[in-house]
């Protein structure tokens, strides 16, 4: 389908003396699917809320296909949206739940009756047609809600979190089904999620916000990959977060002193110089024997693991006194390191990346839903001194 080229440009909007959503700059080509990330309150509802109509903007310009849409009524506005509460009346069936829209527009019966066998087939509800919505799952309800969009033919869909209501399993399901539909009808899609996993898995392109601000856009593989900022990289996935102390060697690397140990970047802003904060994804760290030696090691001690299935968590506190986690993928093979085995954590130059701000001294933990680990000195209860470990090892 032609058309749905939506650009935002300078998008602002001000409720009061709050500022919900502050100089927005977005690209997004017809046909993408391109979700808007971020927690509660980080401004991604509100500027979905701008592009359908709801809200007028404080400044700036929301363009579909080159023509400003400000000032134009949301009834006018060649878009579609579909909510975490489906909004599907009640008292009409399927059939007539996707057709209400059709016979405002005052469609013939005949056109009517094509384009909504078109939708349940495109959601798989052809046997449903003379449901009720009570008599229909959440799954079910919200592929009528997405069929009731659709069979306008918008230029653009808006999908406010649509999955939220839904179990985590059939939340899972419907992901792959709605990122497949999203292929089949070529319309641009713009969905609000604060759920990384759903990102990642449907969108082609993300944008992560934070205070009303976009941080990072990119594919799902940039921003979990190559993360440039702090939150970016603590929102998305679980994280290492290292503070260190960082000089340019001259190479396209840098060397990163954290306490007594140096690790080495080859990726990120590796000519930083002086305090920097890098992340580490746990599945590129390296549990090897405790009398492992060369670079970008540094020993610990596994305060405990958490089996995940597929995987296992190892959470070790270092000889720092700063806690890190590694994720084992499970082979079939039992897992060598318990709980007080003293071991070396590897960080690859490759997989530590140095951000593009320095913040406060620490090693967090982050898991992107407000679950932090935190690190202490060396030394402080709970954390192994590099005597501790020596000494369990002897």
């Amino acid at each position: 389908m032609a058309g749905g080229d939506v650009q935002l440009k300078n998008l602002c909007k001000k409720f009061g003396d709050v500022v919900a959503v502050n100089n927005i700059d977005l690209q997004i080509a017809s046909g993408e699917f391109f979700s808007l990330l971020g927690p509660s309150g980080c401004g991604k509802t509100t500027t979905l809320r701008m592009i359908a109509g709801f809200e007028e903007p404080t400044l700036g310009q929301i363009l579909l296909d080159g023509v400003d849409l400000v000032h134009t009524p949301p009834h006018k506005r060649p878009l579609n949206t579909v909510f975490q509460a489906y909004m599907i009346f009640p008292h009409l069936n399927v059939y007539e739940n996707i057709a209400f829209g059709l016979r405002r527009q005052h469609v013939s019966r005949s056109d009517i009756r094509e384009r909504v066998g078109d939708a349940l087939e495109l959601v798989q509800l052809q046997a449903l047609a003379h449901r009720k919505p009570s008599e229909l799952s959440g799954g079910q309800q919200q592929r009528v809600a997405l069929a009731r969009a659709l069979v306008l033919h918008p230029a653009v869909l808006l999908l406010d979190e649509p999955l939220g209501a839904l179990d985590a399993k059939l939340r899972r399901q419907l992901q792959v089904e709605l990122k497949a539909l999203q292929k089949r009808v070529g319309i641009t899609f713009i969905y609000v999620t604060h759920d990384q996993e759903e990102a990642l898995t449907m969108s082609d392109r993300i944008a992560v916000m934070n205070d009303g601000i976009v941080e990072q856009v990119g594919t799902p593989r940039e921003v979990y990959d190559e993360p440039t900022t702090e939150f970016v990289a603590d929102f998305l996935g679980v994280s290492n977060m290292i503070s260190a102390d960082a000089t340019p060697d001259g190479s396209g690397a840098c060397r990163l002193r954290v306490g007594d140990f140096t690790l080495r970047a080859t990726v990120g802003e590796v000519g930083s110089r002086g305090a920097v904060r890098c992340v580490v994804r746990p599945e590129r760290v390296k549990l090897e024997p405790y009398d492992a030696t060369g670079e970008s090691r540094v020993p610990g001690i596994v305060e405990h693991l958490v089996y995940l299935g597929s995987a296992t968590r190892v959470v070790v506190h270092l000889a720092t006194g700063q806690t890190i986690q590694s994720l084992v993928q499970s082979d079939g093979m039992e897992l060598t390191y318990g709980q007080g085995t003293a071991v070396q954590a590897y960080l690859p130059a490759d997989a530590v990346r140095v951000l593009r701000s320095a913040g406060q001294p620490g090693v967090q933990l982050g898991s992107g839903d407000g679950d932090v680990l935190a690190g202490g000195g060396p030394g402080e209860a709970g954390h192994p001194s590099q005597q501790t470990i020596e000494g369990n090892v002897r």
